[in-house]
């Protein structure tokens, strides 16, 4: 396609607005048309481009994944992004120099906001596994900036997430540890636990997970590099004593942590990479997480993620790649656009019938691996929630039955001492008091004994045992 250039502004560069641009917060998936998130008047004049931002949030509070689109008839330039849009700030530089070799590309940037801030409540839910500033966005964070706030790191590193800890929530106390934490140059918002080398936090951070249990209301917020825990036999589907199925363990404090939210998000952040070697790099490591793991939605993951590998391989295109990824179950007369099901005509008539029940198919996503997942999700954390409390359960019974079998065992010594005593003893005031002593005991043993049968009915669990025996020898007050 030919442009004629023989209206655009200043040899291809934005003209300068004479006054701030006024950056309001938006919400997650909002989209909009030219300033302040977007050009306007480039490369010609009238022509105006448009964004869209995803759900990630950066703890800068701005949005991770955002979309530049560029004017209608752009869309036959190669690499204009068209459907998916250009979703990263080196894909639009490639895309203005490929296409408008003359262009001012600072200019460019300068007359509109690439970073757009998210709404409070945004902040509030986003996945904290990925709520980490993009390689970009740290970057252009300068260490005088954080030195003049009184922050440092540790280990020296620019880039630490201790750098950025008032965007964090207060509350999160963190874990006291003298163990790594007493090393000098380690610092746990950006050292790995098992090799002390710092994370990466390129592409959301995806080579490293951060445990979040929450340990005596302190959250350990240690990290880990993916494959060194792979290494280590700490993270994947791991056999033995530790028993891991698609967990990570955190060395520190001997949590687990369920992967395979984290490998959606990494999934998910393929889409958004243009590099054909990163994604490769990306996805073997989601199949190092996931391989042997024994969970459905593990092994649906693992069939996704294989799949997307042999396209890749195969060189079909990433666009292609991840179209597939969306429309596997949409109707099939029907587009995929922004993740939704747009049905297309299929004969020479403008429009089909857009009545309710239409409008109500269409806005349901087409991709339901991802609504599939959360109820995966949603399943197995009722499934630990229910394993926990059955051992805090077990723990209770265990201390209690134990304790009163060593009380028994106390008291049959004390028995056999004073039997023993009395076979040593002649006739008289002292013989009689110690057998009167001794069927005490006696009597004493078979009460107890009494007790510890009524103690053996949790075996049948504490919700068919008797409320008065569970408060009267495991102190637990059962309401109605």
């Amino acid at each position: 396609m030919e442009l004629d250039n023989g209206k655009e502004t200043n040899g291809s560069t934005p003209r300068k607005r004479d006054k701030g641009l006024h950056l309001r917060p938006v919400s997650p998936e909002a989209s909009g048309v030219g300033l302040p998130y977007a050009p306007v008047d480039w490369p010609k004049k009238g022509d105006v481009w448009t964004w869209k931002v995803g759900r990630r949030v950066a703890i800068t509070g701005h949005f991770l994944d955002r979309y530049l689109y560029p004017p209608k008839h752009l869309h036959r330039v190669e690499n204009s992004g068209k459907g998916r849009g250009l979703a990263s700030k080196l894909s639009v530089e490639r895309y203005v120099k490929t296409a408008f070799p003359d262009a001012d590309i600072n200019a460019f940037f300068a007359s509109f906001s690439w970073k757009i801030p998210a709404k409070k409540h945004s902040l509030t839910n986003v996945a904290r596994a990925f709520l980490v500033a993009s390689h970009e966005e740290r970057a252009e964070v300068s260490l005088s900036d954080t030195q003049s706030d009184g922050l440092t790191c540790k280990a020296g590193n620019k880039k630490c997430n201790s750098l950025f800890a008032e965007a964090e929530s207060p509350s999160l106390v963190p874990l006291p540890c003298d163990l790594c934490c007493s090393e000098p140059r380690f610092c746990r918002n950006c050292c790995c636990i098992l090799c002390s080398k710092t994370v990466d936090l390129k592409y959301g951070g995806y080579s490293f997970i951060k445990c979040e249990a929450m340990v005596n209301g302190c959250i350990c917020g240690h990290v880990a590099h993916l494959n060194c825990a792979l290494r280590s036999y700490m993270a994947g589907t791991v056999g033995g004593s530790i028993g891991l199925d698609a967990e990570y363990y955190c060395r520190r404090c001997d949590a687990k942590t369920f992967l395979v939210p984290h490998v959606t998000r990494l999934l998910k952040t393929c889409e958004a990479i243009d590099s054909r070697d990163e994604i490769e790099k990306i996805l073997n490591l989601g199949v190092c997480i996931l391989r042997g793991s024994e969970k459905t939605n593990a092994i649906s993951l693992l069939n996704r993620i294989d799949s997307a590998i042999t396209e890749l391989k195969c060189g079909t295109s990433l666009e292609d790649i991840w179209k597939v990824r969306e429309s596997e179950f949409a109707i099939s007369t029907g587009v995929i656009h922004n993740g939704n099901v747009e049905l297309k005509p299929t004969n020479n008539k403008d429009s089909l019938d857009s009545g309710p029940c239409l409008v109500s198919v269409l806005s349901i996503s087409s991709d339901y691996h991802i609504e599939y997942l959360k109820l995966e999700n949603e399943i197995d954390q009722v499934l630990q929630d229910l394993r926990k409390e059955q051992e805090s359960e077990y723990k209770i019974a265990e201390e209690r039955l134990y304790a009163q079998k060593n009380y028994l065992r106390n008291l049959y010594q004390q028995l056999d001492k004073e039997r023993s005593e009395l076979s040593h003893l002649a006739s008289g005031t002292k013989a009689d008091a110690m057998l009167n002593a001794i069927l005490n005991r006696v009597d004493q043993i078979k009460q107890e004994v009494m007790k510890l049968k009524e103690m053996e009915e949790v075996a049948n669990g504490f919700g068919r045992t008797p409320k008065g025996t569970l408060k009267k020898h495991f102190g637990l007050e059962i309401e109605d």
